[in-house]
């Protein structure tokens, strides 16, 4: 069954939003509930550095969400304008921020693998994300609108989105 690329591109904030609310709902109990549990499972300078970096209300969590989607609907439109040839189209940070948000997903499998436990964000990156992901890729290539050079090329930049959800949360916490 095919699917109309657009939709597809259309459907990335609200797979994204889908996935933070998760986040947002969960983040600020889990951590009080599991800082010990961190501490007892990883290295300390890591349970240091996840608890620093996840340590904030829900209302900061929901700022710094915020900020990051303004990125994600930037490069939704970057990418509706790419398949209609528009203006400011550019398929490139769509596949940076898509492909980011993909691996992303397997992080947190990761970590409820790792603490045995459901993390904030496993279960919609078991049942949105990774599924969302694997169609939207196969579309874009299928429909020739990205190549697999274009991931590979993508891919390492995926890197660059780590300071954008690191001021994020800086700015979370500061304005929330």
């Amino acid at each position: 069954m095919g699917y109309n690329v657009q939709t597809l591109i259309w459907l990335f904030p609200i797979m994204f939003v889908l996935h933070d609310l998760e986040e947002i709902i969960m983040i600020e109990k889990w951590m009080k509930t599991n800082s010990m549990v961190l501490y007892r499972k990883l290295p300390k300078s890591i349970a240091d550095r996840i608890i620093k970096q996840f340590s904030m209300s829900t209302a900061q969590f929901a700022v710094a969400v915020f900020v990051i989607f303004v990125f994600v609907s930037g490069s939704t439109v970057m990418a509706n304008q790419y398949i209609i040839q528009g203006l400011f189209g550019n398929i490139y940070i769509f596949t940076i921020i898509t492909l980011t948000f993909f691996l992303h997903a397997f992080t947190h499998l990761g970590q409820s693998l790792i603490l045995r436990s459901i993390t904030p964000g496993a279960i919609t990156s078991l049942i949105v994300i990774i599924p969302y992901s694997v169609v939207l890729y196969r579309s874009l290539l299928v429909n020739d609108v990205i190549t697999w050079e274009v991931i590979f090329v993508s891919l390492p930049l995926c890197l660059l989105v780590v300071p954008v959800a690191l001021l994020a949360h800086w700015i979370g916490k500061k304005v929330g």
